[in-house]
């Protein structure tokens, strides 16, 4: 069984038991969440469920963790002008599990 649901704009394919990294969201660790953006659902490999452009299912998952993406330099130069500027950037995700789809 898996689905492919919207989160933030970003499409992903969940089973249950999944750890998935998703673009953060303000929700504590340990809480639940649910996501309703379901665009395709398949209980087995030959049966499935397309949105026009959602579906009535749910996502149910639990927070784990906040994390940090590792670290991307952006480096800036202008030849024989003396400009040049480093700049870092780290994104930022949250960790969470999928426990059941609805």
């Amino acid at each position: 069984m898996y689905a492919i649901v919207d989160i933030k704009g970003v499409q992903y394919k969940v089973q249950e038991n999944q750890k998935l990294c998703i673009p953060k969201i303000t929700e504590e660790e340990g809480k639940k969440v649910e996501f309703d953006q379901v665009l395709f659902y398949s209980a087995d490999d030959k049966n499935f469920e397309v949105g026009a452009p959602v579906l009535n299912h749910k996502i149910e998952a639990t927070v784990l963790g906040h994390l940090k993406d590792d670290k991307v330099i952006v480096f800036k130069k202008k030849i024989r002008k003396g400009y040049r500027v480093k700049k870092g950037h780290r994104q930022q995700y949250t960790q969470v599990l999928i426990e059941k789809i609805i």
